[in-house]
This record gives structure tokens, sequence and C-alpha cells, in this order.
């Protein structure tokens, strides 16, 4: 399947126009087919092709945007070194059945001079919030000007980025966006890592210890106590820090899946246990989404 890329306002247009894509106000409102956007930053996996694959099931047509987004990056965090693939990005995105490519250059997001941005609030500074200060700002801001450049009826975001997942729908919800938001389950690798554009930089050492991530969920999954969660979630995290390499622990929380705050002792219902940490040069994020009963 043949896929149009556009790089600025003016080629978006006329990629919805070539699609058959309805107006700003909303694919099928408008007379015209509706359209799903899946939001990267490129280096598609697996996971990304889940994304787009579900993508096609809630909507006419999908776009995949490719843009490496520089506001989402501390001062001392990956952005120089962050993969960029984008012929095998485009090559994912045909076999998949995008029909629409949007990879702007940085110019064309931000204006030299931006001051403008979207806050993340009270929600963005817990959990990754705490380790990433503004990276949450900078996720916000790109999600929502995509949206009010690309203008679809639909977004699929991944689950693995939990945090990420629940603000994007906090943001739609306080500024009427209209923009119907759908949440994938997390892809893992055969040995239960999940992917991520940032597994390549893993050597096979570093792939052992990272393991422990997704093992201290599982473990963390045979309890329904948020004591007990946690407890047995940190005991395969301390060893991992004895292995060599050693893992660095950030943060083990066990949370609201709506506010991404700590869960009391007595909570009943959902609750998503999140992890983070780095092995070797690399950080890696995972979670699982559990149900606390008495």
């Amino acid at each position: 399947m043949d896929v149009i890329v556009a790089g600025d306002r003016a080629e978006l247009l006329a990629a919805r126009a070539a699609l058959g894509v309805g107006g700003a106000s909303g694919g099928s409102q408008a007379g015209g087919g509706t359209l799903a956007l899946v939001p990267t930053m490129g280096a598609l996996h697996e996971g990304h092709r889940s994304l787009i694959r579900l993508a096609r099931e809630r909507a006419d047509h999908v776009a995949v945007s490719v843009f490496v987004n520089p506001l989402q990056f501390g001062p001392h965090e990956d952005f120089s070194r962050y993969p960029r693939t984008f012929d095998a990005d485009l090559a994912v995105c045909a076999a998949e059945g995008a029909g629409l490519v949007f990879a702007p250059a940085a110019g064309q997001m931000y204006l030299p001079d931006r001051q403008v941005g979207v806050s993340s609030g009270q929600m963005g500074t817990v959990a990754e919030g705490a380790f990433r200060p503004g990276h949450f700002d900078g996720v916000l801001t790109i999600v929502l000007k995509l949206f009010n450049l690309v203008q679809p009826d639909v977004a699929v975001f991944g689950q693995k980025d939990a945090q990420q997942l629940a603000m994007i729908r906090r943001m739609v919800a306080d500024l009427d966006v209209p923009v119907t938001i759908v949440g994938a389950p997390t892809v893992r690798e055969p040995d239960g890592l999940a992917l991520s554009s940032r597994n390549r930089y893993l050597s096979p050492a570093d792939r052992v210890t990272a393991l422990a991530l997704s093992a201290a969920l599982r473990e963390g999954a045979r309890h329904t106590r948020p004591k007990d969660i946690l407890h047995a979630a940190h005991a395969v995290l301390d060893e991992a820090a004895r292995a060599d390499p050693p893992l660095l622990l950030d943060y083990l929380s066990l949370v609201d899946p709506a506010t991404f705050t700590a869960v009391a002792d007595d909570h009943r219902g959902e609750a998503v246990l999140a992890v983070a940490a780095k092995v070797g040069a690399t950080r890696l994020i995972d979670n699982a989404v559990l149900t606390l009963s008495s």
C-alpha cells in the first residue's frame, strides 16, 4: 500500500483530501472517512505495529506521526542518540496499512520563540514526572499540537506508557478535545521484556538484568493487598540490584490508574503497578494493571 508522507500543515491538508477524510469537526460528521492517529517517535517495532492494527479497526484511515519531540527530553537524557530509522518506519507503516505518515521537522512544530505550552499539573509531578521534571508538559504539548494539525477522530496509545496514557485522557477531558483516546495492551518479547525502541541499546548482559522489571510485576501480581504486592515486587528488584550489571531502581509504585497517586493500604479495585529503572546506560519503564480485592 502506498503511504502519503506529509511534513507540514499544507501537505497534511492535501493528504487528508487525498484520503477522503472529513473536516476538522470530525470525519464521519463531515461526510468523509474517519481518521485514527498513532503518535510515535519512530524506531517502530512490533508494539507500534499493534497500535496501527488497532487504529485500523477504529477508523477508515490511519495516520502515523514520526517525530522525536525535544520538549519531552531532559538536559541529560538521550534525545541526541534516540534511534531515528525513518526509511524502516515508513516500510512498517506501509506494511500495516497506514495511509498517511506525518513526519515534520522540529522547525515545523515549534516556533523559535515558542512561549505557550500545556501544563501537566500536579499529575505530571508524581511517579515518572518526579524523575523527569517537565517531561509530561512536553508530551501533552506535542500531543495537542498533533491533534490540532492531523485532526483525528481517534488516537491510539500504548498501555506501556501508562501514566502518559492517563494524562492524555485527562487533557482531552479537561480541554474538551474532540478526539477519542484508545489504549492498547503492552506488547512483550518472548522473554517478557516490554517492547521499547530503547531495547536496542541493551547489551546481552544488560538484557538479562532488565528482565527483572517484568519479573517483579509478575511477582507482585500474585498478591492482592498493596503491602504484599510492593514487598514481593521489591524482592525481585533488590536481587537484580546485586546483579552484574546492576539494576538501578528509580521507583516502584502502586497507583490509582486515573491520578497516578499512591493507593491506600485498603484500596480495592483497579491499580497500576509501575516501575522505572536504569540498566547500564538505558532507562526502561514497565507496568501492570492489577485488580485488588480483600
